[in-house]
């Protein structure tokens, strides 16, 4: 891999990560069409670490504020629904570690968990109702949401952000819960993926291109997350589906 590699695949996982198209299959694809085969999860957890950062940076007004009112009613529910929210993701990854990895390697599964994700993204068009708050029954199915997204080509964003709409929370709510949620879910999954590193590979990456491949997730990850905030706000979450159908049908064939 040299820099233009890393800044490509860097730059993928930044767009990705947060627009509901699934970062993880569009690694698994975008590695595929670059002839890549990238040794251990060095560079899984590097580009993970970069779109953590920069979730970090847009909602730091937000963890703030939840911080600062920690004994409010308001935000002891709001933490609470987020750590009830993150348990089926642990125990999911946990237990099908092994058996998830192995899509990882599957560029036709990932097609078709495209598909579906277009799906139900298309879908979203007619959650209407908004009456319902983040409860921790809704926190905890929302999160049940986040632990099928494990497997690529499934969104995580879309999945969570569709369901919390099913349940009737509004685009807004869900978007940010969505991506609180996606908070200890990405560290969890860097520091999943971590424990496998093997010190010996990483020294197969250059400095350069180890900084190029994180600070192109964390920039285009940043800018991602701002534009898909206010897409959600005007109301344009389900067409991302078409292009996840698009995707998918396209690349049945790889």
């Amino acid at each position: 891999m040299d820099i233009i590699d890393a800044l490509i695949l860097g730059s993928l996982q930044g767009m990705t990560e947060f627009l509901p198209v699934s970062s993880s299959g569009h690694l698994v694809l975008g590695q595929h069409f670059l002839g890549l085969s990238l040794p251990g999860n060095f560079f899984e957890v590097l580009v993970h670490l970069g779109t953590l950062c920069s979730v970090l940076v847009v909602f730091r007004t937000e963890i703030l504020k939840l911080i600062q009112s920690i004994k409010s009613a308001e935000s002891k529910i709001m933490l609470s629904a987020l750590v009830i929210g993150t348990i089926p993701a642990v125990l999911i990854g946990l237990s099908m570690k092994d058996k998830i990895s192995q899509l990882f390697e599957n560029p036709l599964a990932v097609s078709f968990s495209l598909i579906l994700t277009g799906i139900w993204l298309v879908m979203t068009k007619w959650f209407v109702n908004q009456q319902s708050n983040i409860n921790l029954k809704n926190g905890f199915l929302i999160g049940c949401a986040q632990a099928i997204a494990i497997i690529p080509g499934i969104s995580r964003s879309g999945a969570t952000i569709g369901v919390a709409m099913l349940l009737g929370i509004s685009p807004e709510k869900a978007a940010k819960f969505s991506f609180l949620l996606a908070i200890p879910a990405i560290a969890g999954a860097g520091l999943l993926t971590a424990i496998d590193i093997d010190p010996a590979l990483v020294s197969s990456l250059s400095s350069g291109t180890i900084i190029a491949a994180f600070f192109s997730s964390f920039l285009v990850g940043w800018a991602a997350l701002t534009w898909l905030l206010k897409l959600i706000s005007k109301g344009q979450f389900h067409w991302f589906g078409l292009y996840c159908m698009t995707i998918g049908i396209l690349t049945l064939s790889i």
